[in-house]
């Protein structure tokens, strides 16, 4: 499945980097100085169907947990099969839950979108604990990554990316130490906050 998931990921530079250039511009930037945290579980807030393209700029090889409809896009759908992306609405927790420890222990990476659906603007919904649940049961690291500026790229309801700029910012990782003693609950609002935060202080 590795080769797989190489070829996802450089599907998604160039569906989000190289074909709108140079009318979106993307910044990554990487806050965090520990670079040996693999694998881990990214954690993103969620304003757009760009989001998943931008998971490609992460490091390390990770499989995203998706709804049905990105299996639907052409070409996209078919590698994210056989890549092994996770339909969390097509499972039981037990059987999400095994899947994830059984990558995480192949050092595969999992980037998640907590609230479930994207906002299409600047405001976070709430976030589901599963990924949180998992984190406790696996003593994974939770890596918060946050993206800014693509509300509009593109527009909630379009397909048409608009000119502009896109920051995805990776925090500083939270490893089991720094969370073993919260609830799912409490993880979750903390790691939510942690993204809200960041957005402020990234927009004001």
């Amino acid at each position: 499945m590795e080769r797989f998931r190489r070829a996802i990921k450089w599907y998604g530079i160039i569906v989000i980097k190289v074909l709108p250039f140079p009318f979106v511009r993307i910044i990554y930037e990487d806050l965090d100085q520990d670079k040996s945290i693999v694998p881990c579980i990214y954690i993103c807030n969620h304003r757009s169907t760009s989001d998943p393209f931008l998971m490609s700029l992460l490091p390390f090889e990770l499989v995203q947990v998706v709804n049905k409809w990105p299996f639907r896009i052409p070409i996209l759908g078919i590698f994210a099969k056989w890549s092994g992306y996770l339909s969390v609405n097509e499972m039981a927790f037990e059987e999400f839950s095994s899947r994830v420890s059984t990558l995480l222990d192949q050092g595969v990476s999992i980037a998640a979108f907590p609230e479930g659906t994207r906002s299409g603007g600047k405001n976070m919904g709430q976030f589901h604990g599963a990924m949180f649940r998992i984190a406790l049961q696996t003593r994974c690291p939770i890596v918060p990554v946050c993206i800014t500026g693509n509300e509009m790229i593109p527009l909630k309801g379009s397909l048409l990316l608009r000119p502009g700029r896109i920051r995805i910012r990776k925090l500083k990782a939270l490893k089991w130490e720094d969370y073993k003693d919260l609830t799912p609950f409490k993880f979750k609002n903390l790691v939510r906050n942690i993204l809200a935060g960041e957005m402020i202080s990234v927009e004001k």
